[in-house]
Order: structure tokens, then sequence, then C-alpha cells
């Protein structure tokens, strides 16, 4: 009787113990951040900061204020997603939505409030989500800024911002097996890269010389934090871009704890460490991350992705370092290691079946860059400074076995660049109308260019480019913004960019306007004028001893953008913005051809060279998207446009990359499985106008053995529509202390065989299309302690 009794209290304490018990297995975490004023970047003291769980949910808002250093600090979070509201006298209700608190890294936030006109009054103003907005408050049309959540959601987006960015309104894919993207129908050179506040040199692996993309970006999403992706009259800050601006920021580690991440996937092995480093009575941080790579892994799956062995390693890093009254300092840079080799047979019965197996070719390319910023806020003002190093170095070597097995020279390039760039940035807010913001950048340009190529003529190797030595560049700006009212924004500014190795130079006009009806409404207008410096071994080529173009001149445009935002109730957001760009200054031949830089993807041609080209995009964009509610969004993007050229012949022609039409669609969705986890899927469909290419004169290529195109017929065939689907999905576990993630995505998840482009076959005697890459598979695993 004893016993039971005994047992029945114990079950009745472990029935009234069970509540407790589950509560207890709540798995929860720290959110945490700083409050700034956006333009001059001094904390906000006081600042109330709200977290709001999603609806449907049975947890309760909690929140707190923020310290003398504009801090606050929420800890016992239950993993989930929340919006968190910030909410100041004097300033905008600043609202973001959708942070996601896991369990295996504390959530650390950088949330910069924009003051009211109306300051001095208490003004309540009804908090909004308001993602359209770019972080660069100055950038009133096309742009928007982009979260790294998007770029791990974004099915076969493989943590990559440019593949991200395919997805959006205007931008075109160049193709699957590298990140290169068309804006606008322009040359994909026509873009810059920037890292914290200077221009990097192109931050991509196996990127080519001349080029703007590769094969996957060098710099690890872990290190990135929100950025601006810009594609048409972007404000006077940035310079020597033609097309679009990637501008990325980077986060700073965790200053609290140590925490790590390990991701193991068929693109190669991922780690990265961050954490408080002491740097004498101040507490900053550190944040690495280190990536090595190997594909041979998805050839042994049957992937057809070239018989090059093709590998690449990189490294990423982020110190922060306050330094007290003084200000705060920042080490950072990123560097990557990339080759591929192809080994040729001497056996003419293989080069039957495979043509290619007569040809040796290696191909290497090594980015690095590292910089040293220091940061100051007064009271109203914020200077930023930054020294950078950076450097580039490829080389590309072929040659071919001939009928007899002797060794021919095809190709023998290497080129290498290096720079030093000092730039300084002063942002100072008057009041609350007026803002100022003006810098400069000088760069220091080092280079050692060889280029060697068979002339088929001479029947021997001929050296087009041999240089080197030293220039600069240097870039002002200056741009005020007027803010009328809490409707009326204007903003105008000027940019100089001179190029001292030949003393050319522009002066560029920047101006914007925005009225907005409402807060969930606006209409923007913005003009640029901008212009470009050519890719460097351009101005070096020599031929007959002479270098035709080293005082070829800025290639210029005009960018007229007019915009219509709209917001609606449900995070729906919609965007229309119709275009026109005027395109003249343009390298052509001297002699009368249909050459133009415009449409020059990568290399240095060799070619005499004059300004005298000319060149147009324009046409109409729309966005529908709806913002991550509830575990669901999607992006529809629609583009048509037109984008021409006229050469040194005086004919107006469609560029290679005028596709004509551009349509996008991605989606998602998430739910929450069983406990502490969720289970999401993502896809991505793409609707795209072939690109071009010049007619194949079949006669000529049969006399000459190989492929000869019909340049007086420049760009006349298009290639099919292109059509890709891909697909992923998602299953993320959180453990006490632990986040687990494992994703699938299917690039092509249809198999799809879209076209890359034209070729003549001289053993069956005929054209044949040549396909771009199959499906392909990333299956990745990633733990986050």
């Amino acid at each position: 009787m004893l016993l039971k009794t005994k047992t029945a209290a114990l079950a009745a304490l472990l029935w009234c113990a069970l509540p407790l018990a589950i509560k207890a297995q709540n798995i929860t975490q720290t959110l945490k951040g700083v409050v700034l004023d956006k333009t001059v970047k001094t904390p906000l003291i006081g600042a109330t900061v709200a977290v709001i769980p999603q609806k449907g949910t049975t947890e309760t808002a909690i929140g707190a204020a923020t310290d003398a250093d504009g801090r606050f600090r929420i800890q016992g979070v239950p993993i989930g997603q929340y919006t968190v509201v910030v909410r100041y006298l004097g300033y905008k209700d600043l609202t973001i939505p959708n942070i996601n608190v896991n369990a295996g890294k504390e959530t650390d936030l950088t949330l910069e409030a924009e003051e009211s006109v109306l300051m001095g009054k208490e003004v309540v103003i009804k908090a909004t989500v308001d993602k359209r907005k770019p972080l660069n408050e100055l950038a009133a049309v096309s742009a928007r800024t982009f979260s790294v959540e998007e770029t791990q959601k974004f099915a076969a987006a493989v943590n990559d911002p440019a593949r991200m960015a395919a997805s959006f309104a205007g931008v075109v894919a160049r193709d699957d097996g590298n990140n290169t993207i068309i804006i606008r129908g322009n040359n994909p050179n026509g873009m810059i890269w920037r890292m914290e506040g200077v221009d990097i040199p192109n931050p991509n692996h196996f990127a080519v010389p001349g080029s703007s993309g590769g094969g996957i970006s060098i710099i690890s999403a872990q290190l990135l934090t929100n950025s601006d992706f810009l594609t048409g009259a972007f404000p006077a800050e940035y310079g020597n871009a033609l097309s679009g601006v990637f501008d990325l920021k980077l986060r700073k580690g965790n200053a609290d704890k140590y925490e790590y991440t390990v991701q193991a996937g068929f693109l190669g092995i991922d780690v990265a460490a961050e954490g408080p480093m002491r740097i004498g009575k101040e507490t900053g941080s550190f944040l690495v991350n280190y990536r090595y790579s190997t594909l041979s892994l998805i050839g042994k799956l049957g992937v057809n992705i070239g018989d090059a062995p093709t590998n690449f390693q990189d490294l990423s890093f982020n110190f922060w370092m306050p330094a007290g009254k003084v200000g705060s300092f920042t080490l950072f840079g990123m560097g990557g290691l990339s080759d591929q080799k192809s080994n040729g047979v001497a056996d003419s019965l293989a080069w039957e079946d495979e043509p290619g197996d007569r040809y040796s070719w290696q191909f290497k390319a090594n980015t690095g860059v590292t910089g040293l910023t220091h940061s100051k806020a007064w009271d109203k003002t914020f200077l930023r400074s930054v020294v950078a190093v950076s450097g580039v170095r490829q080389t590309y070597a072929e040659n071919e076995y001939t009928d007899d097995y002797t060794r021919q020279e095809n190709s023998n390039l290497a080129f290498g660049d290096g720079k030093v760039t000092i730039s300084s940035v002063l942002n100072h807010k008057f009041n609350s109308r007026h803002l100022l913001r003006a810098g400069a950048y000088a760069n220091f340009l080092t280079y050692d260019m060889s280029q060697r190529e068979w002339d088929d003529e001479l029947e021997r190797p001929v050296q087009q480019i041999a240089d080197n030595g030293n220039t600069q560049s240097v870039n002002t700006f200056a741009q005020w913004q007027f803010r009328a009212s809490e409707k009326l924004t204007i903003s105008t500014g000027l940019h100089g960019n001179f190029f001292l190795l030949n003393q050319r130079y522009a002066i560029e006009n920047r101006t914007s306007v925005k009225y907005a009806f409402t807060d969930r409404n606006s209409l923007s207008f913005g003009f640029g004028q901008h212009a470009q410096s050519q890719p460097l071994g351009v101005y070096f080529v020599d031929i007959d001893g002479v270098k035709p173009n080293s005082d070829l001149d800025l290639t210029r445009a005009l960018h007229y953008v007019l915009s219509y935002d709209q917001n609606l109730p449900g995070n729906l957001h919609v965007k229309l913005e119709t275009y026109y760009q005027d395109l003249y200054d343009v390298p052509v031949t001297t002699t009368p051809s249909s050459f133009s830089m415009l449409n020059n993807e990568w290399g240095y041609v060799f070619e005499k060279l004059e300004n005298t080209g000319k060149g147009r995009n324009y046409g109409v964009e729309l966005t529908f998207e709806k913002f991550l509610t509830r575990g669901l969004y999607f992006m529809l993007s629609n583009s048509l446009y037109e984008s021409e050229y006229q050469g040194s012949d005086g004919i107006w022609r469609d560029t290679r990359f005028n596709g004509q039409y551009a349509n996008s669609f991605v989606a998602g969705k998430e739910w929450n499985w069983k406990r502490n986890r969720t289970f999401g899927v993502n896809m991505r469909v793409m609707h795209l106008g072939g690109l071009r290419a010049s007619p194949i004169d079949l006669e000529a290529s049969r006399e000459a053995g190989e492929t000869v195109r019909d340049e007086s017929r420049a760009f006349e065939d298009q290639m099919p529509t292109y059509f890709r689907l891909d697909a992923g999905v998602r299953l993320k576990r959180n453990r006490a202390n632990s986040t687990h993630t494992v994703s699938l995505d299917l690039q092509n998840a249809t198999n799809r065989a879209n076209v890359y482009g034209q070729h003549y076959n001289p053993d069956d005697d005929k054209i044949e299309y040549s396909y771009q890459a199959p499906l392909i598979p990333v299956l990745s695993y990633k733990v986050e302690f």
C-alpha cells in the first residue's frame, strides 16, 4: 500500500512537472544590436526596441531600450521569426521584418533610423515595412537592398550575390557556368564591385581578364550583411561604372562570445569562426571564413562539368577594433585562388572522337584585397577613411598537337594588376532637411601585361601586348540632399573621374527627385552622367611597334529613369520603372566595321580603336513581390528592353546582349515541422530571350576548317529562348546551442538543353549548337554553434 502511494505521488509529481519540463525544453537565444542615426552613425540613446513574434505563434512581444552607446540586448528570445520595431523621438519608426533567431548563433543587428523632417515635434508615424528602400539613402531609383538570407534561400543561388541578382528585374544571367550578369542590355563589364566603401577587383573565382564575373563568388556569405545593388542613375559617390554597382557590406563578428560555422557539400568545405577580441581597454571582434573546393565530386555523380580538374579556395576576414574617443578601425580582406588544367593526347585516333583532346591548356586566376578603415562620428558628422591594397594575377597558356605531333603555341597570356586605394568620405547633416556627402578616392595602379597569340597568316605566335609600369586615377564627388518635406526629397551632386594614364577625365552630374504621395507610394526621377575607362590592357595593344589605343577616352553614358513604387497590404510591393540610356564615345575600329567595345565581354582586342561609337538601351521593368510573411515569399520580375549600338560603319544593330525580354519568378514556403524544425521549399523560373551572335559563313568556314562568322551581319542571329527551372529544399533543426541545416538545390531541375551558341563542325561539315549546363545538384550540410 505504501509502495502504491509513493508511486501515485511520484506520478502526480511528474505530471505536475511535465509542463515545466516542456517549457524548459524551449530553446532560446539572445537578440542584440545597436541603433544609429542613418546618416551620421551616432548612437540613439534611449530608443525603444520591440521584438514582435509572427502572427499565429504563442510567443509574446518583448522589448528593451538602448544604452549610452545605442546598444540593446534581449536574452531568452524563443527561436523563430520576428519583426523588430525601433521608435525614437524625432525619428521615423523603423520596422525590420523576418528577423531569424536561431539556436546556433546570437542575432546581432545594426539598425539605422532616419530623422523626421518635422524634428522637434512629437511626431507619430505609422511603422511600415519598407524593405524596398536601399541602404544608401541618396539612391532614389534603380536600387534595392538584398540580404544574406536571400542569397541562401533563392534556389540555386548557392550563397552568391550575383547569381541571386539574376532574379531581379532588368538583370539577365550570361550563362549557367558562371555568375556574369547583364544589366539592362549593357556589357557585363560596365558593372563595378565595391566592398566597405572602396572599389575592388572582380571578386570571383575563374575570372578572366577584362570581365566582371566568374565561376563563383570569392566572398563568403558568412561575412556579408545587408548590401545594395544598383542598376542605373546611381548617386554621385559611385564612379567608373556604366551599368551597375554591387555595394557589399561586411558584418562584424560577435563581440560577446565565440561562434562557429561548418558547411560541407558538393561545392567544398566552408569553415567560419568569430568572437571577441581584446584591444587595449576595448573589446572588438573577429570574423574569419575559409573555403576549399573541388568540383570533381559533382563530376563523379555523372554531371558533365568538363574534363578539366577544377579547384578553388578562398579566405575572407573582418576584424573590428573600437578605439574609444578616436573612433573605430576595421581590417578586412578576401583572397581567392582558382585553377583549371587539361592535358592533350598525342593520338590522332582520339582526336576523331574528341577534337578537344589535341589541346593542352592551363588557366589560373588569383585575386586578393585587404583594407584598413577608420570611422569617427561626431554630433552631426561622420568621417570614414580607407586604405586598401588589391591585386590580380591571371594566366592562360594553350598549345595543340599538330598532325605530326609537334606542339604549337596558340595562346600565352599573363596579366597582373595591383592597386593601392586611399579614400575618405564625409557625411555632414546640417539639420533634418540638409545632408552633404563628399569624398575622394585616389588609386595608384601597377600593371604587368603580356599577350601572345597564334597568327594563322604568319604561321607563328605574335606578341600583341607586352608592357609594365604604373599610373593613377582619382575620383571625387559631392552630393547634397534636401528634404523639402516628408513628401519631397531632392538630391543633386557631381562626380569627377580622372584617368591619369592619358589625362582623360569626365565631370558627371547626378540628380534625383522623389515625391511620396503617402507612406506607401512614391514617384521618382533620376538622371545620371556616367563614364568608365577601358579595360587596362586595351591601352597597351601593340600593332607594328605602335600603341594606337594609348589615348582612348572614357566611354560615357546618360541615364534617365522614371520609377513608381507602391506598397500594398499583406506585405506586397509593386515597382514599375522605365529607363533610357544614351551611350557615346564608345571605342570602335578606325576603319569601317561592325566592331564595338560594347560587345566585347572579356580579353583585350587586337584592334586600332577610336571613340566614335554609340549605343542606346531602353526598356520597362515591373516587379511584383511579397516579402516573407508567415513563411511565404515570392517575386515576379518582368522586363522588356532593347539594346542597340552603332559601329564605325554607321549602321545601328542589336548588341550581343539584346535578348529583348526577361521574365523570372522566385517563390518559397516554410513550415514549422515538429518541434524546433523548419522545412522549406524554394523555386526559381527564368524565361529569357536568347542572346545574339553573328551568323556563321558556312563556305568560309569550310575553307578555313573552323568557325568563320559574317561580321557584316553582326548579331543578326538570336539564340533560342532560354528556360530554366531551379528548385531547392531545406530542413533546419535547432538544438540547444546549435542550428543544423541540410539543403539540396537543383540548378536546371528539368535538365533542359539551353543553347549557349553555335559553331562549325568540320568533321560533320555542319553548323551545330553548343549547350549550357545540364541538371546540377548542390547538396550541403551546415552546422552553426
